[in-house]
């Protein structure tokens, strides 16, 4: 499996001939998920399926059943709820849930950051 290079070119991202291939990698925190069942429902790739195993709180997380597909959309982790899951992107660098990549540092796209002046604040 080649590295991509920095504009994310490579064996992980679109082939030249229309077919894609894997962006992203997910992340589950099992301990957080309740089971409601958004990330699987709603994953355009069918990357996502109900576990029959049951966490730690007696739900059934979802587990991963086709990786490959994942094109880092992020769909699953904007409807997760509580937050139990987490996008890769490859080949680009990773932007925190909360965040933009235009955002000023330490700040998100709804607040500045802390300790910084706010106009008309006085």
């Amino acid at each position: 499996m080649g590295e991509p290079d920095a504009k994310g070119n490579g064996e992980d991202s679109p082939s030249p001939k229309g077919g894609s291939r894997r962006r992203g990698v997910v992340h589950i925190l099992e301990i957080r998920c309740k089971g409601c069942g958004f990330c699987v429902e709603f994953c355009p790739r069918g990357v996502l399926a109900v576990s029959e195993r049951y966490n730690a709180k007696g739900y059934h997380p979802p587990e991963i059943v086709a990786l490959e597909a994942c094109t880092a959309c992020r769909l699953c982790e904007l409807l997760c709820p509580d937050f139990a899951l987490g996008i890769e992107a490859l080949g680009q660098a990773p932007v925190p849930r909360g965040r933009t990549a235009n955002a000023p540092s330490g700040g998100t796209a709804d607040a500045p950051p802390a300790g910084a002046e706010v106009e008309g604040a006085r």
